[in-house]
């Protein structure tokens, strides 16, 4: 994300979305009674009042709407910004309704009566124009997953498999399986210009692989680590190995996992932690909230429902009393297991005595 202008001070932050990880980070900005503005299409009545059609054609128009809802589709690659419009051309009603469809090389102004320091930092993290391209490998003598890492979580690329020998084969096979995984490898790093390479593998297959690795730029970039399986669940647990750690410290899925364990420790052992709406809610009134920790499936349920004030409400809360606020994805075990606990949790300052 490009960000173009800024004026905090007076709530503004005028931006230009680059890829699809922008509509993401957007999609946790942007906030219901916000104002955006920026060109738009728009569908504008042609012909005269009074005549029994009139034709309709889309053009495009410069528009302020105050935001009523927010809805992002991971798989559609639009994040869809819906409310009232308040300027725009003679022809276009104030009042009346209109969705801004946000994507690549869209430029919006988003306008704020306060900008929470989690925004901004939210704001200025996608606005870093270096992005790690990291690149995981799960694999054995059997089996190969590849998977690229996203800020919203990881997207599962390809998986490939070898032929084994059988015991009771007497026909001996030879396996390709390690230059098959090498030549995908090389492929993947030339298509997406990977910094770094995940390689993990239960037992010692990975090392195996490395002896039949010649290319020295591809081995610079590798990481080895252990699973103890092969498949999608080896890939959650490889990012929790402290392996990967060197590789993700600058991705922010690393630290949502991170802070979610926290979490899960503080209410094992420490009781400095509190989870569901009420309960973060009083812990928040109470100034006693260090980490606030909240799913982007939580916020987004909470639109639907039209109570998104109520997280709002704690996000504010926790904000003034200089507690951090993390949105965690939805999209990885971390925040599957945060929205087990209700979506919403914190770790808190010092133990409340209810």
């Amino acid at each position: 994300m490009k960000l173009m202008h800024s004026d905090f001070k007076n709530g503004e932050a005028k931006v230009k979305v680059e890829n699809m990880d922008d509509l993401w980070y957007l999609n946790q900005i942007i906030d219901s009674r916000d104002l955006v503005k920026g060109r738009t299409l728009r569908k504008i009545k042609m012909g005269q009042e009074g005549q029994r059609k009139q034709d309709s054609v889309k053009k495009p128009v410069f528009l302020l709407i105050e935001v009523e809802k927010v809805e992002f589709g991971k798989t559609s690659n639009v994040l869809r910004v819906s409310g009232i419009v308040k300027e725009g051309p003679e022809d276009v009603p104030l009042g009346s309704y209109h969705t801004f469809s946000i994507e690549e090389n869209s430029v919006i102004t988003i306008i704020k009566p306060h900008w929470l320091r989690f925004q901004i930092d939210k704001l200025k993290e996608a606005s870093k124009e270096i992005q790690s391209k990291i690149l995981i490998c799960v694999h054995d003598r059997e089996e190969a997953y590849f998977a690229m890492m996203k800020k919203y979580g990881y997207q599962l690329l390809s998986e490939i498999k070898g032929n084994v020998q059988k015991k009771d084969d007497g026909q001996k096979i030879e396996s390709t399986f390690y230059r098959d995984i090498i030549r995908q490898l090389e492929e993947y790093d030339k298509r997406y210009e990977i910094n770094k390479i995940i390689l993990a593998s239960p037992a010692f297959w990975k090392e195996d692989l490395m002896k039949q690795l010649g290319n020295d730029d591809l081995k610079n970039k590798i990481i080895l680590a252990t699973c103890s399986s092969v498949g999608e669940n080896a890939i959650n647990e490889v990012l929790k190995r402290p392996e990967t750690e060197e590789a993700l410290k600058q991705d922010r899925i690393s630290k949502e996992y991170k802070i979610v364990e926290e979490l899960f420790t503080e209410i094992a052992k420490n009781n400095m932690a509190s989870y569901g709406l009420e309960e973060t809610k009083n812990a928040a009134e109470a100034g006693a909230v260090r980490i606030l920790l909240v799913t982007d499936e939580f916020i987004q349920k909470k639109r639907l429902e039209n109570k998104y004030n109520e997280i709002e409400y704690i996000m504010k809360a926790a904000d003034n009393a200089k507690g951090d606020v993390i949105i965690i994805s939805s999209e990885h075990e971390a925040g599957k297991k945060l929205n087990g606990l209700g979506g919403i949790a914190a770790i808190l300052r010092y133990k409340l005595n209810y």
